[in-house]
């Protein structure tokens, strides 16, 4: 093994315990089915304690890189399905209680109004100026600096466009990518997808979920160009892709040069103890937009949502797109910039995620 922790590291000891056998298990280190170091061996080659590592193994599992077998150990779980057609999952089993709402209570009212108050005073007159068609640089800055913090998620503010909420940025996808494809949708999903796109002129294509994510046997039979998934959490079936599922998404959009959707509405609240791998960070450059909002982890009247492009596909966006007016207030965007850079954001999230988690534990 070759398992060391920097202490000069910002990140703690599980997260980079977690990254190393996260990496190896990508590049083929260990393959599936292989059984990884034992938390006590490990905890001694990383001088850190047992807990430390089972942490890191904690976040492993969650995510589908590994599953404990009690008494045993921790074996690899990830593998890439190089489109296998597998036997259909005709009755998975579905989680439907992840739909956590927090609470009016729980939101700290008081410290968004005095960020409100602040704004004024600080931004003065500038809240009546219009919002630069792809948004505020400033929020626009606070979310790349927060996706980077929070989701290893690395953009510049260029490649992030505001609009006001992610029914609206559908329809501005639709637009750009073109009426004339077929977009593949996750069976069951969230309704409204299906009604925005058909709303566009955009025929649909309803794609099976199974257990981890849709079947690569729907993956395969599809003639859609472009695929919609909501990785962290499908709605209504509490569906959560597998690490290896994730995989075969990108493997999908890159060898048909494809174009993936991400939802990621609702991962900010996830009980494990860092986000999820997304799609976009693990394919950043041209074939993934990311879509996500503030909807449900600020209150739903906060009406704003953003999609991060890759690079590729900034310009031609701009190009096709650019002439439409930003949709979000801008005097709410300055408000929700100051709210993320002075960290009562994360501060916020951090709260209902421990409360989360809490409440998983109370229930065992």
């Amino acid at each position: 093994m070759k398992y060391s922790i920097n202490q000069n590291s910002p990140k703690k000891a599980y997260i980079q315990i977690y990254q190393q056998i996260r990496s190896d298990i990508i590049n083929y280190a260990y393959k599936y089915g292989d059984k990884l170091p034992s938390k006590r061996i490990l905890a001694d080659e990383t001088m850190t304690s047992v807990i430390t590592v089972e942490h890191a193994y904690e976040i492993l599992c969650d995510e589908g890189y590994a599953q404990a077998k009690e008494r045993i150990g921790y074996f690899v779980t990830y593998r890439e399905k190089d489109f296998v057609p597998v036997a259909e999952i005709k009755n998975p089993s579905y989680n439907v209680n992840h739909n956590y709402q927090h609470s009016d209570e729980e939101f700290p009212f008081s410290v968004f109004a005095k960020t409100m108050r602040n704004v004024i005073s600080s931004y003065g007159e500038q809240i009546l100026v219009k919002s630069p068609n792809s948004g505020c640089n400033e929020l626009r800055q606070a979310i790349a600096d927060y996706l980077a913090r929070g989701k290893g998620i690395k953009v510049l503010p260029e490649q992030i466009i505001i609009g006001s909420g992610a029914e609206y940025l559908y329809g501005l996808i639709v637009q750009f990518l073109g009426r004339d494809k077929i977009y593949g949708i996750e069976n069951p999903s969230y309704e409204k997808i299906y009604s925005v796109y058909k709303a566009n002129g955009a025929e649909c294509d309803l794609l099976t979920l199974g257990s981890d994510g849709i079947l690569t046997s729907e993956l395969i039979r599809t003639n859609a160009s472009v695929l919609h998934i909501t990785p962290f959490r499908s709605f209504p079936s509490g569906v959560t892709a597998s690490a290896s599922k994730r995989n075969e998404y990108i493997q999908w959009a890159l060898y048909g040069n494809r174009i993936i959707i991400e939802d990621d509405f609702d991962s900010e609240f996830t009980v494990s103890r860092k986000n999820e791998d997304t799609v976009f960070s693990l394919e950043p450059c041209r074939s993934v937009i990311y879509v996500n909002t503030f909807t449900k982890t600020i209150v739903p009247s906060m009406r704003i949502g953003y999609m991060v492009l890759p690079k590729e596909l900034v310009n031609e966006f701009l190009e096709k797109m650019g002439f439409y007016s930003c949709t979000v207030p801008v005097f709410e965007q300055y408000v929700l910039a100051e709210f993320i850079k002075n960290g009562d954001f994360e501060r916020h999230i951090n709260r209902i995620r421990r409360k989360r988690r809490q409440a998983l534990k109370d229930k065992i």
